[in-house]
């Protein structure tokens, strides 16, 4: 049997034993991945198909209508609260990986400054630009 290969991405780190989020975000990223796929969708279509199908058995069209929104709005409500977790943690991760970039990229710039003061100048700027990112 073939193993899985692991090429040292994100991914990868985050399904070997060293884990360590919390229940909540594991979950946030497993319901992601299936909402964001085109299961989701076909699922979505099923749900509106049946519920039209379902008019003759309802006595009042008012109920109904207020069903399928009343479905709808909660499934809204749930998805929107895990999807902006989803998508304030993948930004949150984007802005560290900037960060690191940009510390790498400053210290290369004093290393090679010498007695340039212009680089030194910009060395200054870019390290004052990651300290505001700190600070957010």
């Amino acid at each position: 049997m073939k193993q899985p290969d692991n090429d040292g991405t994100a991914k990868d780190a985050r399904e070997g034993d060293g884990d360590d989020r919390s229940w909540f975000e594991r979950f946030v990223e497993k319901v992601y991945l299936r909402v964001s796929g085109p299961a989701m969708f076909f699922i979505s279509v099923a749900i509106v198909v049946v519920w039209f199908a379902s008019v003759p058995l309802w006595v009042d069209l008012k109920e109904w209508q207020v069903a399928i929104h009343t479905v709808a709005s909660v499934l809204t409500l749930l998805l929107l609260v895990l999807l902006e977790n989803a998508g304030r943690r993948d930004a949150e991760a984007a802005q560290e990986k900037l960060n690191v970039l940009a510390e790498a990229l400053a210290s290369l710039m004093d290393s090679h400054a010498g007695d340039n003061e212009e680089l030194r100048d910009a060395t200054r700027k870019l390290r004052e630009a990651i300290d505001l990112e700190y600070r957010h």
